[in-house]
């Protein structure tokens, strides 16, 4: 039987200007240390998203781990890549359920989000990758973005900050300091950091000046671990079923565009860094992210995405074997099975999520621009400006478009729809001379749009970056990304 991957030189670490292959492994030893490094690179990421979605931290993890075997096993071994939670639903959350009161009805319209994504993936396979840019332009895509994050700042807002905001401007202010002062691995994990700071902070806030006054006049301690006490140290996660509600699921779509655009842009990350010609996976790979999003909702886990912070660490150990994925994946399971895990991140006392979410919901939203910056969207003129313009105040500013009583567009759904048909209506109305034409990375499909919600660059910044890798040893850092900018 011929073995899956053939094993790199001696399985020892590449000397400088050599990679080892999607098909080939280092020594098992050294894979393994390879995945942990992945672990931790998709780590903080994983775990915040859910909890902010008000669904379970451990489910998951767990999942995310199923999900990146499957995405492994959907595209043949050829693209080496992490499925993490997703950023891109956590505003369509906050609207669905506030607070995370009916986590059914959120993955009921995350599971319908994941099949419409997965039959995007099969129309991409066949059509070709120039279908993603030719339906959703950069300029598009960076509005649909920019709404996903900007509609989250009434529930920093109204359902975090209030519940101790000194505590979340301490740890907003860490999280700060953190990502510009931090270099290398510290500075990328900072959202991480920021959590255990804000942890430690309500920890030592309630032993010095007792319990936190709540929005509604009672007494409260910041931090109660009396459930990690009685949580067992191994168990399955609690499984729900999904609910699904029309209204809800029109919430949740226009995430499946910036899905997309991420997924793409991610593919093309990676055969810039193989030399692979990937394109004809591209298809494939959004396929199997919406089949693996259906899947975890469907069990009531978390939405999953291809993650750029694991990008970033190959990038570093230029080591691109799926064998270190298949290991980072089966970690991840184990931790899934650990309630006691779950109980722990469940503690994370609210003013800390609210200085994290400051910082994090808005980064959300500007990656929107930064897509546009990045392929130099044109905003003089008018076919790009109206339409954007229109759908940004109509999503943002909370516009209602009721139809009947029952059924109505207001926010992420109502913005990305008048963003999305304003501005095709207009290019095929507009003259030859003033539609819109690719320019600079826009004309690689998605390129401009690798980062969409992917806590940030796919490239490891210049100082990071070893001369050499060492993949199984402490040396080798996981990649940019994993910081402020995610999941």
């Amino acid at each position: 039987m011929k073995p899956i991957w053939k094993l790199y030189g001696d399985g020892g670490a590449p000397p400088p200007g050599e990679v080892v292959a999607p098909g080939e492994r280092l020594s098992w030893g050294r894979t393994a240390g390879l995945g942990a490094q992945h672990v931790v690179a998709m780590f903080g990421a994983t775990f915040v998203f859910p909890l902010m979605m008000g669904l379970d931290p451990n489910l998951a993890i767990m999942m995310s781990g199923l999900a990146t075997i499957l995405f492994l096993l959907m595209v043949g071994n050829r693209i080496p890549s992490y499925l993490g939670s997703s950023a891109s639903f956590v505003g369509a959350a906050a609207l669905i359920s506030p607070g995370g009161a009916n986590p059914a009805l959120i993955t009921g319209a995350v599971c319908v989000a994941g099949i419409v994504l997965a039959l995007s993936g099969w129309v991409i396979h066949l059509l070709g990758p120039k279908a993603v840019l030719a339906a959703f332009p950069p300029a598009v895509t960076g509005a649909v973005v920019m709404l996903i994050g900007f509609n989250l700042a009434p529930v920093v807002a109204d359902s975090y900050w209030p519940f101790d905001q000194w505590i979340g401007l301490a740890t907003m202010a860490f999280v700060i300091l953190a990502t510009v002062l931090l270099r290398g691995f510290a500075g990328r994990i900072a959202i991480l950091l920021g959590l255990v700071f804000g942890f430690a902070l309500s920890w030592l806030t309630d032993a010095l000046a007792g319990p936190a006054v709540q929005p509604d006049g009672t007494a409260a301690p910041r931090v109660d671990l009396s459930a990690v006490g009685e949580a067992a140290w191994f168990g399955l996660p609690e499984l729900h079923a999904p609910q699904f509600q029309l209204s809800a699921v029109l919430v949740a779509l226009p995430a499946v565009i910036a899905l997309i655009a991420e997924n793409a842009g991610h593919v093309k990350a990676v055969q810039e860094m193989t030399g692979d010609d990937l394109d004809p996976y591209m298809g494939r790979a959004i396929a199997a992210d919406g089949i693996a999003t259906a899947l975890s909702s469907a069990v009531g886990g978390a939405p999953t995405t291809t993650y750029a912070e694991n990008i970033g660490v190959m990038a570093a150990t230029r080591v691109y074997s799926t064998a270190a994925y298949y290991a980072a994946a089966l970690a991840a399971i184990l931790f899934g099975l650990c309630p006691k895990f779950g109980a722990l991140v469940a503690a994370t006392p609210e003013g800390v999520l609210g200085g994290i979410t400051v910082v994090l919901y808005g980064m959300i939203g500007l990656l929107g621009a930064k897509i546009w910056v990045e392929n130099r969207v044109d905003f003089g003129n008018p076919v790009v400006l109206v339409p954007l313009a229109a759908g940004l105040i109509a999503g943002i500013g909370g516009v209602r478009l009721q139809f009947t009583e029952a059924f109505a567009l207001e926010g992420i759904a109502l913005g990305t729809f008048i963003t999305l048909a304003g501005y095709h209506l207009l290019y095929r109305l507009a003259p030859e001379s003033m539609r819109p034409r690719p320019v600079g990375p826009a004309a690689e499909p998605a390129e401009g749009a690798g980062t969409v919600l992917g806590t940030g660059s796919d490239a490891v910044r210049a100082e990071d970056a070893p001369e050499q890798g060492a993949p199984g040893d402490p040396g080798p850092e996981p990649g940019e990304g994993a910081g402020p900018g995610r999941g």
